[in-house]
């Protein structure tokens, strides 16, 4: 396969300098002024301690009996990332589920989908997953690992993303960043505190993003604000407020499929995008996300808080889309040819689904407190929690307009003359539960986390007609419990036991019950673990095994399709992690997953015996960041490592594995007598291609290679 050249522009620096400045730099004075700078960070740097995705509150992550990753403000800025899938990718448990440019990303973790109505939060309440959520007001992002239903009910298995936003804080900085396609961002945080006492914080975030996509007719823009509003009431009473607006746009960019159902395409572009028309628009996306939480502490054992949220995204999708092969000659018979032609040819369809809206309101109130009682020592949380979510959709169709083909390209097609009908409620779905955790200490060695969440479900569908489908009302109790032993105060072994329950899926559109969602469907989960902070590193080990039914569009025998939940996945693995300092100049985070994921009871015989598809057997990752000699300058690396997968549920065909390699830098200085902080940062420095995401979707299989050589270069100023 012949490889196009490297295209790293040495006008790179000058362009991210021109952003600053409108008229160059030919006027331009630049003071340094005498820098003191430690050889190595101040806090934690890439460890974090602390982290709430695992509990109802922010606790150790040496005494949760979880497998959490948490991705630290630090590794963030220095990734320079923009979206969670260039954040999930340094822990080796996550996979990109159809994870489209230009559209919202879908994840794995633990070789179990997330589910974007389920598994999403901010501060710990449930936000919509149909958006990218923005990264400039987050402190951090938590990853749980596995079932979490005593935390959150209804969710997937494969585990929960939570973000937590920056509170209040002295802070002016300016933020401006550029790629080597000429992208254009700026980004301003302001905060303070205020009031006769201090006791009034604020906390502003905003962004404004021109997106250059290294993708043909790949661009977009975004705009982003935010506000979080801290008020001390007294030296009990805390009440926090958040508030963020998000308005993107941009051509998303569709997946390849094998050739003729068994090949895959080879010497592809990255560049090239498949099915481009003029007429398409780019998806357009509202997202809005609140939410307040209010603390009251009785004593200093016993604390009450409220908590209540609304997240709701709008999209609109106008789209040039590339699936299948009806139109081709070899394809001609095929009841559903969901693949492209062997030839390379694919179909074309204009599809629309404008007004797709979705909106989550959720309330909690919990009740935390320590108390002895016969002898022991208690932790206990007990709650009640109300969630409603609905989706309002308009009647979306998909026509199809022509073909094109992966070599020659796609041909100017008209677009359909169809008319989109009218909104209506597709789904209501209202959850409630009470729920309660004990940890019981026995002595400075033994303890135990015992606890149970009680799911009322209540939720109604409709047909894009309007006529009532199915009604679920269903009751379950979702216990958890762990056993903990600390042989010393900075080791943990943890063995645990939880059952979950998780949203039924989607039937896809050629599957004789096309848009069915069906029924809820239990999961349950055994994991061993060990954790230990030793010196400046956080290590961790976590076996488990996690099963839950088979929901997939089964082949009939009349060539047709019906979505079913029938025979189980079986995911077993181990998970290892280090995140913290190696020595005092190098801190890492680096990770590394073995999982074996397998399918029985199916019915369909050829899906069963093998991994699982979009599950690699091993992946592994690392960041690095080493402090140089030189007062300020560090330099930042990344591996990231992949063996090969399925992409399809065969068994049949599989791509390759990969290694890709990134580096960077980071300079700390003082500029005309602010804190300026420097950084570039090049992903895939080699240029390897590979496929980096070759699940399925709503039925379909889709391949989405990696991104060639990236460079980004930004410039942090504190005022």
């Amino acid at each position: 396969m012949t490889l196009p050249h490297p295209r790293l522009p040495l006008s790179l620096l000058s362009l991210g300098l021109a952003l600053h400045s409108p008229h160059g730099l030919a006027d331009q004075s630049v003071t340094l002024d005498p820098l003191q700078v430690s050889d190595t960070y101040g806090g934690d740097g890439y460890q974090v301690r602390q982290a709430a995705v695992g509990s109802f509150r922010e606790a150790p992550l040496l005494d949760t009996p979880a497998s959490i990753s948490v991705f630290s403000e630090q590794l963030l800025q220095d990734r320079q990332v923009r979206k969670l899938s260039e954040v999930l990718q340094s822990d080796a448990s996550v996979g990109e589920s159809y994870a489209p440019i230009g559209y919202y990303e879908n994840f794995n973790v633990r070789g179990f989908e997330l589910n974007a109505a389920s598994s999403y939060k901010i501060n710990g309440q449930t936000v919509a997953g149909e958006q990218s959520v923005a990264l400039e007001n987050k402190q951090q992002v938590e990853l749980l690992k596995g079932l979490s239903g005593l935390q959150s009910g209804v969710a997937e298995p494969g585990g929960l993303v939570n973000y937590v936003t920056k509170r209040a804080a002295d802070v002016r900085s300016i933020s401006l960043s550029t790629n080597e396609q000429g992208e254009r961002y700026l980004a301003t945080d302001l905060g303070g505190w205020f009031g006769s006492e201090r006791q009034f914080g604020l906390r502003a975030n905003l962004a404004h993003e021109d997106i250059r996509s290294y993708v043909d007719h790949a661009d977009g823009k975004r705009d982003f604000a935010s506000l979080a509003f801290d008020w001390q009431l007294s030296p009990n009473a805390t009440l926090q407020l958040d508030a963020e607006y998000q308005h993107r746009e941009q051509r998303s960019v569709p997946g390849y499929q094998l050739l003729g159902g068994n090949d895959l395409p080879h010497g592809i572009d990255p560049d090239d995008r498949l099915a481009y028309q003029q007429w398409a628009k780019p998806v357009r996306s509202d997202s809005l996300n609140l939410g307040g939480r209010f603390e009251y502490r009785f004593n200093d054992n016993w604390t009450g808080t409220l908590a209540a949220s609304r997240s709701k995204v709008v999209i609109d999708d106008y789209s040039s889309f590339a699936w299948g092969c009806y139109g081709s000659a070899s394809c001609e018979g095929v009841a559903v040819p969901n693949y492209f032609s062997a030839e390379g040819d694919y179909d074309i369809y204009d599809f629309r689904s404008p007004d797709d809206t979705r909106r989550i309101d959720e309330s909690q109130a919990t009740l935390d407190g320590r108390f002895e009682a016969l002898g022991l020592s208690h932790e206990l949380t007990i709650g009640a929690s109300a969630q409603r979510r609905t989706l309002d959709q308009r009647p979306y169709y998909n026509e199809w307009q022509g073909s094109g083909n992966i070599d020659t390209g796609a041909p100017g097609l008209d677009p359909s003359e169809r008319a989109v009908g009218s909104s209506t409620r597709r789904l209501d779905s209202r959850q409630y539960g009470v729920f309660a955790s004990d940890r019981i200490s026995f002595n400075e060695q033994w303890q135990t986390v015992i606890g149970a969440r009680e799911v009322r479900l209540d939720e109604q569908t409709w047909d894009e007609n309007g006529t009532a489908g199915r009604h679920t009302r269903q009751y379950q109790l979702l216990p958890n419990a762990a056993l903990i032993y600390k042989p010393r105060p900075d080791t943990t072994l943890y063995a645990s036991y939880s059952k979950g329950l998780s949203a039924g899926g989607t039937a896809p559109w050629f599957a004789s019950n096309a848009a069915q969602i069906l029924a809820p469907t239990l999961s349950r989960q055994l994991e061993l673990g060990i954790k230990r902070d030793w010196q400046g590193l956080s290590l961790s080990a976590a076996l488990f095994q996690i099963r839950q039914a088979y929901q997939y569009a089964r082949p009939e025998s009349d060539g047709t399709f019906l979505y079913v939940q029938q025979g189980q996945q079986k995911n077993t693995g181990l998970e290892l992690g280090a995140s913290g300092w190696v020595t005092s100049r190098l801190q890492v985070h680096a990770s590394a997953a073995a999982i074996r994921a397998r399918v029985s009871g199916s019915g369909t015989e050829a899906y069963e015996g093998h991994q699982a598809i979009n599950v690699p057997n091993l992946r592994a990752s690392l960041q690095a960041d080493y402090s140089l000699p030189i007062p300020g300058l560090a330099l930042l690396g990344g591996a990231r490592y992949s063996a090969s997968k399925y992409a399809e549920q065969g068994g049949n065909v599989a791509v390759g594995g990969y290694t890709v390699f990134d580096i960077g830098s980071r300079y700390r200085t003082r500029i005309g007598g602010h804190d300026t902080v420097l950084r570039l940062t090049v992903d895939n420095l080699f240029d390897k291609r590979y496929w980096r995401d070759v699940g399925d979707y709503l039925g379909d299989n889709y391949l989405f290679q990696g991104a060639p050589r990236t460079a980004r270069l930004s410039a942090s100023v504190e005022f």
